[in-house]
C-alpha cells in the first residue's frame, strides 16, 4: 500500500535485530528499484567492499545484503558490520533504499528522514520488562517521518497487535517526553582509564565534580531547601498537645495491623481458604494503600485472569494461581461507553456500581463470617446493585466492623505459631479498647493530625539526609570500594599505580573488562584455536533471548568451566 500510494521511502522500526532481519527477508520477493538503480547500487557496493580482504567479502553478512539492496530493501541495526551500516545509510540518503528495517538506534543522532515511518510493535524489551514505548521514544522515531522541503506532511503508521487502553495511546503519542536525567556511574573501565592518564587534571574526582550528574544535584538543592521550609511550617501549625498518648495509641494501631497481616497470610493459604471462599462470602480486598472495602465472592478459579482485566492496583499480582472472582464496589467510569476498561474504586461521594473483578488470592485482607445470597444471574445491573445495597446495610448493622472468621474457632487452625499470633492480637486489641483515646470524640481527628505530623517529620529528615549525603561523597565512597577491588585483583598496586593487568583491561571496551582480563592472564585462551576463542568470546556479547537449545561441545566444556570459575572469583572479591 505504501509503495502504491508513493509514500516511500519508509522506515520500519522493529525492536529487535532478529525481527528486522525476518521482516526484510519476508519481503525479499518484492522489487522496488529500476534496473538503473540496481546498477548504481551494485557499483557502490562493489567499491565499498574493496577495503575488505577477499576472505571477509565472502561473509554471509556481506553476501546476503546485496540482493536485498538491489531490490530497494535494507536492514540497519547494531549487529551489522560498520561498513555495511555506513553503506546502508549512504544508499538511503541517495534514495536507492525504499524500505529500511531498523531498530530504534537508527533514530538517534542520524539525520535520515523518510516520508513514512511504521512501528511493527508498540512494546519493547528494556532489559527488565516488556513495556510500551515512552513518549520521548515515540517522538524521536516518528519524527523521522516527513522530509524538509520535500514532503507536505509525514506519515506515521502504528501496528497494534493487542488491545490498548486509550490513556496508554494518549500518553505515548501526546505525552511529555521524559526529563533528561544523568545516569552517570563509575565503572571499572572508567576508573582504570582515568588512572592511565598522566595529566593531573583528569583525576576521578575532577571528572565527577564536572559531571552533568553533579550539576543536576547541585541545581536541585535550592528546591530541596524550599521544600524543607514549607514542610516545617506545615508541621508547626499542627496541634502537638498530648503527643505521648497519641504516639502510644498510633503504635498500638500499627502493631494490630501488622499482626492481622501475618494471621491473614496464614488463613488465605489455598489449602485452608478455598473451603470458605464459597459464593456469597464477604471478603475484604486491599492492595497497599488502596482499600477496596468489602466485596462478595462469586467464584474461585485456578488460572490467571486475562490480560487487561485487572484494575491497575491489582495487576502486579496477576501471576498468582488462584483468582477470586469478587463483586466489588467500583467507579461508574469503569464501564463507560460500553467498553470494558480496568475497574477503579469509586471516588469519594460517588455512588458507583458493583462489578465482578478477578482478585488474586493474596490480596484478600479479611474473611467475614457473614454470607449473603446472590442471584444465579449477575449480568443485570439491578441484580448487582441489590447486592451493593445488602453490603451497605450490613455495614450499618455492624458499625464496629463486620464479624470476621476466627482462625482457631471457625477454621480450626491449631498451629502453635498461629495460636500465639492470635493471642497477641487479642491482647493488643484489649489495650487499644482500654486506651483513653479510644472512646474520645476527637481521637480520630487527633490521630490524623499526629499521623500527618509524623509523615511530615519523616519527609523532612529524608530531605535533610539527602542534602547532607553529597553526591560527590557517594562517588568518593564508590571509587574507594572499586579501587580496593582492583588492588585485590592485581590491576593496580598499593599506591594506586596501574599494573600490566590494569593496562590490558583499559583496552577492553566490549564485554566485562575484569572477567576477560582474568581469562587472558590465567591462560584460558592459550590452548584454544581461533574457532574456540570466538565461541568463548561470544559469551561476553549480549544477545536477544532465543528458544534455541545449544549443545556445548566437549572441547569447550573446560574453557566454559574456567570462565565460570573466574566469574565466581571476581564476584567473591
Amino acid at each position: 500500500m505504501i509503495m502504491e500510494r508513493k509514500f516511500q521511502p519508509v522506515i520500519i522500526f522493529s525492536f529487535s535485530r532478529r525481527e528486522c532481519e525476518h521482516h526484510a527477508m519476508s519481503m525479499s520477493k518484492l522489487d522496488f528499484n529500476t534496473d538503473e538503480e540496481k546498477d548504481n547500487i551494485e557499483q557502490v557496493f562493489s567499491s565499498a567492499i574493496l577495503c575488505l580482504s577477499e576472505e571477509d567479502r565472502g561473509l554471509p553478512a556481506i553476501e546476503l545484503m546485496l540482493p536485498l539492496l538491489k531490490r530497494g530493501i535494507a536492514v540497519h541495526h547494531s549487529g551489522l558490520l560498520p561498513l555495511i551500516k555506513e553503506l546502508v545509510e549512504l544508499l538511503f540518503q541517495e534514495g536507492l533504499v525504499k524500505a529500511l528495517f531498523a531498530t530504534e538506534t537508527f533514530a538517534m543522532g542520524l539525520n535520515m528522514p523518510a516520508k513514512t515511518v511504521v512501528f511493527t510493535s508498540v512494546k519493547k524489551w528494556d532489559g527488565d520488562t516488556n513495556r510500551y514505548i515512552a513518549s520521548g521514544e515515540y517522538i524521536q522515531m516518528s519524527g523521522r517521518a516527513g522530509r524538509r522541503g520535500k514532503d507536505i506532511r509525514g506519515i506515521c503508521v502504528i501496528m497494534i497487535d493487542e488491545k490498548m487502553e486509550m490513556s496508554v495511546i494518549k500518553d505515548m503519542v501526546l505525552g511529555k517526553p521524559a526529563p533528561l536525567v544523568s545516569t552517570f556511574r563509575l565503572s571499572y573501565y572508567t576508573i582504570l582509564n582515568l588512572m592511565s592518564r598522566v595529566e593531573g587534571q583528569f583525576t576521578a574526582e575532577h571528572v565527577i565534580r564536572n559531571s552533568f550528574h553533579q550539576f543536576q544535584y547541585e541545581k536541585a538543592l535550592p528546591e530541596v531547601v524550599q521544600k524543607i521550609t514549607s514542610l516545617e511550617n506545615e508541621a508547626t501549625l499542627l496541634d502537638s498537645s498530648g503527643e505521648t498518648d497519641l504516639a502510644e495509641y498510633h503504635k498500638l494501631g500499627l502493631d494490630i495491623s501488622e499482626l492481622e497481616k501475618k494471621i491473614m497470610s496464614e488463613m488465605i493459604r489455598p489449602e485452608r481458604a478455598l473451603l470458605y471462599l464459597v459464593p456469597g462470602r464477604l471478603v475484604k480486598v486491599r492492595d497497599g494503600s488502596t482499600d477496596w472495602g468489602w466485596g462478595v465472592v462469586v467464584n474461585v478459579v485456578k488460572k490467571p485472569p486475562q490480560s487487561g482485566t485487572l484494575p491497575p492496583a491489582l495487576s502486579a499480582s496477576r501471576g498468582n494461581n488462584y483468582i477470586v472472582d469478587t463483586l466489588l464496589h467500583c467507579s461508574s467510569s469503569s464501564n463507560e461507553n460500553g467498553s470494558r476498561s480496568k475497574p477503579l474504586p469509586p471516588r469519594p461521594g460517588e455512588k458507583g456500581e458493583m462489578h465482578v473483578v478477578p482478585v488474586p488470592l493474596p490480596l484478600l485482607s479479611g474473611l467475614s463470617s457473614v454470607r449473603i445470597n446472590i442471584p444465579p444471574d449477575l449480568r443485570p445491573p439491578e441484580a448487582r446493585q441489590n447486592i451493593l445495597f445488602a453490603v451497605q446495610e450490613l455495614g450499618k448493622r455492624y458499625p464496629q466492623g463486620l464479624p470476621k472468621l476466627d482462625p482457631i474457632k471457625d477454621m480450626g487452625l491449631q498451629e502453635p505459631e498461629l495460636v500465639e499470633l492470635v493471642h497477641k492480637l487479642d491482647d493488643l486489641e484489649q489495650k487499644l479498647c482500654s486506651h483513653p483515646l479510644h472512646k474520645s470524640d476527637q481521637s480520630e481527628q487527633q490521630l490524623s493530625w499526629y499521623q500527618r505530623k509524623a509523615e511530615l517529620n519523616h519527609e523532612i529528615q529524608m530531605l535533610k539526609s539527602k542534602m547532607r549525603d553529597s553526591q560527590l561523597q557517594k562517588f568518593r565512597d564508590e571509587l574507594r570500594n572499586r579501587s580496593r577491588v582492583l588492588k585485590m585483583l592485581g590491576h593496580i598496586d598499593a599506591d594506586g599505580v596501574l599494573q600490566l593487568k590494569g593496562r590490558a583491561a583499559c583496552l577492553i571496551d566490549t564485554g566485562d573488562e575484569l572477567l576477560i582480563t582474568e581469562l587472558m592472564f590465567n591462560g584460558t585462551f592459550n590452548d584454544l584455536d581461533h574457532h574456540q576463542v570466538a565461541s568463548l568470546a561470544s559469551c561476553f556479547i549480549p544477545c536477544e533471548k532465543s528458544s534455541e537449545q545449544i549443545r556445548l561441545r566437549s572441547e569447550l566444556s573446560t574453557p566454559m568451566m574456567q570462565l565460570q570459575e573466574a566469574a565466581r572469583k571476581i564476584a567473591e572479591v
